[in-house]
Order: structure tokens, then sequence, then C-alpha cells
């Protein structure tokens, strides 16, 4: 009998009762701007902040509306602007080029490996051009940061971590968004922590920390935060820093502090369902899993493998098969941008030269979410559903 999956990948696990129970303590007492607060209280964003400060190990945290908001002002906070280059992955989602394209800079796009990471080989060739890489960790896979960030200081190039897929992840036992001058995280519905919308900025930069803390909105109450830099870092540039409003709110912050609590043995679940979709996936043939390396600490939010050059019809035959039998893929190498996917010539605000060799690696990657309401007995379902259809249509190719 044919196995159908019928769960669904777009549920996620119910928002904790403790902050649920902290969300409505904010609904009635009615004060969910972040600087609103009555006496010596103190706001749950505040909190927020400094307890994914000592999270990542950072000196510094700033809590904001989103991810991509976090990347503009990183950018910003850089003085990057119109006419400047930035450095940036090719494989990566629209939010990271977004960010560029939003303070009037352009993208220079770099490779993407079997790997599913940026290509220092090629980054290494393209360092001259700009002063910011804009590093995405892209569908969660970190690459070598030793190399990547020994070229990038040697080059003068600094370093901003989009680290949206990767909040509970590190590289040699450093967290991701550890590396580079910024580590920018999103709080968005399906990433590790979910407050619908949301993002963090971590730097140890203290001029960094203040310019990023004017731009968010602080008007004049900086010192009401709990994770921010002292008062004098404030000094040279209150009044020259544009107020771009991009708060987190105290509402998304008394829903985030218990997930936070919890990320350890979430990145837990997430890693006990990707290594039993990656068990059942082994050895199919056609199919190419992408390598982890030991100093590679995964969060396994998302799963993905490669068709390498397969014909285009035989792969949207997989995901046509697959879809039929309830498993969700997406792939990256569609002409058009469907949903959440896209390549890096999809974005005709950021002009690109083609990418032979990368090309080829987009037009195999295959992508699954693995939300955390999956049971272990799912994902191995799945993997079976997924390892059969790929073995049929690569059998009858």
């Amino acid at each position: 009998m044919t196995e159908h999956f019928t769960g669904s990948f777009t549920q996620q696990d119910p928002i904790p009762e403790a902050g649920i129970d902290a969300a409505l303590a904010v609904l009635r007492h009615g004060r969910l701007h972040r600087y609103n607060t009555a006496g010596d209280e103190v706001a749950e964003t505040a909190l927020l902040e400094r307890e994914f400060a000592d999270y990542v190990g950072s000196q510094y945290c700033l809590a904001v509306a989103s991810g991509g908001y976090a990347m503009a002002t990183a950018l910003r906070a850089l003085d990057v602007g119109p006419g400047d280059k930035v450095l940036s992955n090719a494989f990566t989602l629209a939010p990271v080029p977004g960010a560029i394209a939003s303070v009037g800079a352009t993208p220079i796009f770099v490779g993407v490996t079997e790997d599913l990471t940026i290509d220092l080989d090629d980054l290494e060739a393209k360092l001259p051009q700009a002063r910011v890489l804009l590093l995405s960790h892209m569908r969660g896979h970190i690459c070598d940061m030793d190399r990547l960030m020994a070229m990038c200081d040697a080059a003068g190039v600094a370093v901003i971590e989009d680290c949206a897929h990767t909040m509970g992840g590190s590289w040699n036992g450093v967290p991701s968004g550890r590396h580079g001058v910024f580590g920018c995280y999103s709080c968005q519905t399906y990433k590790h922590v979910n407050s619908g919308e949301g993002g963090f900025i971590v730097t140890d930069d203290p001029h960094l920390a203040a310019k990023s803390i004017m731009l968010s909105g602080s008007y004049m109450l900086f010192e009401r935060h709990l994770a921010g830099p002292p008062k004098e870092a404030f000094d040279n540039i209150k009044f020259h820093t544009p107020n771009i409003s991009g708060r987190m709110d105290n509402l998304r912050a008394a829903i985030l502090r218990p997930q936070l609590a919890d990320i350890a043995a979430q990145c837990a679940r997430w890693n006990e369902r990707y290594h039993t979709l990656e068990d059942g996936l082994r050895d199919t043939p056609g199919l190419t899993l992408i390598n982890r390396p030991d100093a590679e600490e995964i969060v396994g939010s998302s799963i993905q493998f490669l068709l390498l050059d397969w014909a285009a019809s035989a792969v949207q035959d997989v995901i046509a098969r697959c879809a039929a039998r309830g498993v969700e893929l997406k792939w990256f190498g569609a002409p058009d941008p469907v949903a959440f996917t896209s390549r890096y010539d999809s974005w005709r605000y950021a002009p690109s030269e083609p990418m032979a060799a990368s090309d080829r690696i987009l037009a195999g990657v295959v992508d699954m979410r693995v939300p955390l309401t999956f049971t272990l007995e799912d994902c191995a379902l799945i993997a079976r559903i997924i390892r059969a259809e790929v073995s049929s249509v690569y059998q009858s190719a």
C-alpha cells in the first residue's frame, strides 16, 4: 500500500504557557511600547536583549522588528550607502539583497559550493571589490568561518552575519553571529524562536551598538537598554543618526523570553528530526546529501539535498510526486521565484552576471522545512516517500 504523509509543513509548536502568561500580563497593563514603563519597571524588551546577549556571549544586543531590519541597520551603522558595493551570497533569500538595496547599495554576488555554503575561493577573488560582506548562513549551513574571517580581516572587509537560520548553531564552538562585527537574527514564525516577526542585532563594538540603537528609534531613551553601551558612546552620534524606527515591542519580547530559555532543548529536538531524515535518505540513487563538517554545530530546522545535473522536468516530477503523497518540497532551480525560493538573478533591482558553477548547484537544490510538530516517525515516513519517488524518477530517466 502506498504511504502518505498527512501532517502540516507550516504548523509550529504552540507558544509556551509561560510566554502566553507573560503576553497576557503585558496586554493587561497596556505598556506595549518598549520605553513605556512604570516606576522602576524594566521593560520585557530590555530584559530579552540582556538574555540574548548572554546567550550568544555578546557585549551588546538590540531587539528589532525583523531580521531584515536588523541587516539593514547593521549596514547603515557601517555607513554603507548609495553607490557602495556589498559582497553577499548568490544562494540566499530575498531579505538579504533587499537589505542591501534598502540602503542604496549594490550586491556583488559570491558563488555557492555543493555544501551550500559561500564559495571561499570566489570570495577571496572578489574581496577587493567591497569593504563589507553580508554573509548569509543560508538554510543553516555554516562555512569555514576561521578561513573566511582570516581572509576578510586581512582584506579589511567587515563581516555582517545573517543568522536567520542558525540561531543556536556554531562553528568550532563559536556561536553563529559572533565571528563578524555584527550578528543578525530573525524571530519570524519559521525560525528558531517565534514572535511572528522580530529580530536581534549583536555586536561587541560600543560605537556600532550606539548607532544601531539610535537608528532603531530610541529617541534619547537609550539608557533604558540593559544590553546597550555606556551613555558616553552616544555623545558624538545622538544628534547625527537618523531615527529609522524598527523597535521590538514588549508583547513580542514577552512571548520570546521563555522560548529563548528553552532553545537548547528545542535545537536538540530539531537535530533529532534532521538526522532521522538524513539517515532515511542516505545512499538514495541520484540524490546527494549535504556534507556537514565536524566543526559545524547545526540546527536542523530544514533539510536540503541535491539532484545534481538532473533535467528540470525530472526535478519537477519528483516535487509533484512527493506533493501527491503529502510531502512539500521546494526547489531553488525554477526560473521564477515560487513562495520563498528565489535565485540571485531573480532580483531585478540587484544586477548580476551569470555564474555557471553556482547555477548548476542551484538547479539541483531541493529544500524542506522540518517543523517540531513532526514526530520522529513522521520524519522516517517522509524520508521513505522522498526516497521512493527520487528512485523511481531516477531509474526511469
